[in-house]
């Protein structure tokens, strides 16, 4: 009888599985969080330990420091990069931690609750906002970019996106079924049109430093 039951919930599963977007499935969406998490804290970890070192020494040259208009040194000078009191990558470090550590949790079986995966949500797309404040600021009012920021950069978008669709998918966010197939069928569409608009939008910016 038991053995019964688990068999007819695991072929419910499947078959809830087989209805689901490939990415927003357990195990695929565990490693999605687990590689934009793991690049995204790399990324940020980096920046913490340039901005350690350029605290112990004012003349430290970034391994980022390319030019005038590529260097996270020169990034570290202005109020935008601690805009909390505090160097901006370390908000990374620690959320990017929880990407990853919700990424193993998954792939470890373990389902999580409605709770948790609004919790998710709502610190990533506080995260995607900053980062898309931080992104206006290096066009349009430092004028400088920072690699391994555009790096945090690139993974957010993504994360953001996918998360979003994972929970409509998954009825954690509540919308119309046709408007949830449609972003489903779109998803990594949507992602790679944000990632060319982020391309096209430094491209356009600083073409004139490109064709000097």
């Amino acid at each position: 009888m038991s053995q019964h039951f688990h068999l007819s919930f695991l072929q419910l599963h499947d078959r809830q599985d087989a209805s689901t977007p490939r990415f927003a499935r357990h195990g695929p969406f565990a490693l999605l969080l687990l590689l934009t998490g793991s690049v995204g804290w790399t990324a940020s970890a980096v920046l913490v330990l340039e901005r350690l070192a350029a605290y112990e020494d004012p003349g430290h040259v970034t391994s980022c420091d390319v030019n005038p208009w590529i260097s996270c040194g020169q990034v570290f000078k202005t109020w935008q990069a601690s805009l909390f009191g505090f160097p901006n990558p370390l908000i990374g470090v620690v959320a990017f931690a929880i990407v990853i550590t919700t990424g193993m949790v998954l792939l470890s079986g373990a389902r999580l609750g409605r709770w948790y995966w609004m919790g998710l949500q709502a610190g990533v797309t506080a995260g995607f906002a900053f980062v898309v404040w931080l992104w206006s600021q290096a066009l349009y009012d430092i004028y400088i970019l920072c690699i391994y920021c555009m790096i945090v950069w690139a993974m957010m978008s993504p994360l953001f996106i996918l998360l979003t669709i994972r929970n409509l998918v998954h009825g954690s966010i509540k919308a119309p079924p046709a408007v949830v197939q449609g972003v489903a069928d779109w998803a990594w569409t949507i992602v790679g049109l944000t990632w060319v608009a982020a391309a096209a939008s430094v491209f356009f910016r600083f073409l004139p430093v490109f064709i000097r």
